[in-house]
């Protein structure tokens, strides 16, 4: 990925206003897991494309998932992002929501730079404006929720779809589309990907919950503290008797209590109702799902499908 900071490097380097693009080269910067333009060079290798030329929807891709995690940083008053200040936090709220406006706008100038055929530049176009319109979509539903207490299992899938699922997808799309293989191809590494990001988030919820906090990389229990309507919670819901949803609706309806008592109280109802079982079953179904969409997917060369294989356990089966 070093190409991948290098680019970002020249992105900003020299540009005014300073206080609207240090705060780019600040978020952009400080790395995390760069998944998202790894699945753009993924998909184009598994497809046969030119990695020089992926570069550049890897690079957008990556700036539109930083633009959503500064606005998401303000919307969640989040003090630290990968061990650092926020930049609301060492800014400010207005600095914060110019510079994320602008660098998702520098995502899709980055997406029209690919140096390919003006069609296949115009679908790539196509695809990170359709997910960041996703994106944003799911983020309402996910402010919605916590308003509203008939939130279903299927709508938090569905939430989560847009939220999460899109973008991974979306990337493995781009270096399909990038490749110029089939549309049946594009589809079925689509479908993948969207199985992968809900993989990915149901163990998010797990490990919030299950998860070594030494490991993990944050206080375990917080989607708890913080009354969030996680897969977890909404099974547990589902399962409940009368006595398990009296105290869940006790401790969900308000964040006025001792951390570790409300912690320990609803680990102990999901432990009862078998909560983590089942949600651990749903991961093995989205993982199941994405590996018949790899399946289906055609190339000449199958051995290259096991890189895919690989990050689907990985990311299913950690423990951070």
């Amino acid at each position: 990925m070093e190409k991948i900071d290098e680019f970002f490097k020249q992105l900003t380097l020299g540009r005014k206003p300073i206080n609207l693009y240090e705060p780019i080269y600040y978020t952009l910067s400080q790395g995390g897991k760069r998944l998202r333009p790894r699945l753009v060079m993924m998909a184009t290798k598994l497809f046969d494309g030119n990695a020089e030329t992926a570069l550049y929807p890897a690079a957008a891709f990556e700036m539109l998932h930083n633009f959503t995690l500064i606005h998401d940083d303000i919307m969640d008053d989040a003090p630290i992002r990968r061990g650092q200040p926020t930049v609301y936090r060492k800014w400010n709220g207005n600095i914060a929501i110019l510079s994320g406006d602008a660098l998702a706008t520098l995502a899709l100038q980055t997406m029209l730079n690919t140096p390919a055929r003006p069609e296949i530049t115009l679908q790539l176009s196509k695809l990170i404006g359709q997910t960041s319109a996703e994106i944003c979509e799911g983020q309402q539903l996910d402010l919605d929720f916590e308003t509203r207490g008939d939130v279903t299992l299927d709508e938090y899938v569905t939430m989560i779809r847009y939220k999460t699922a899109v973008m991974l997808a979306g990337c493995l799309k781009a270096g399909a589309i990038l490749s110029e293989t089939s549309p049946e191809n594009q589809e079925h590494i689509y479908q993948y990907g969207i199985n992968l990001g809900l993989a990915f988030q149901l163990k998010d919820d797990l490990l919030d919950v299950y998860g070594d906090g030494t490991v993990f990389g944050k206080k375990i229990g917080g989607d708890i503290r913080e009354n969030k309507k996680t897969y977890l919670y909404l099974r547990a819901l589902q399962n409940a008797d009368a006595e398990s949803l009296s105290v869940l609706q006790h401790y969900f309806s308000s964040i006025n209590f001792d951390e570790d008592e409300k912690y320990q109280a609803v680990r102990a109802i999901y432990d009862r109702l078998d909560v983590r079982s089942q949600t651990e079953k749903q991961i093995a179904e989205f993982v199941r799902s994405a590996m018949q969409e790899l399946e289906a997917v055609h190339v000449q060369n199958d051995d290259k499908k096991q890189i895919f294989k690989d990050l689907l356990i990985e990311l299913s089966q950690r423990n951070k």
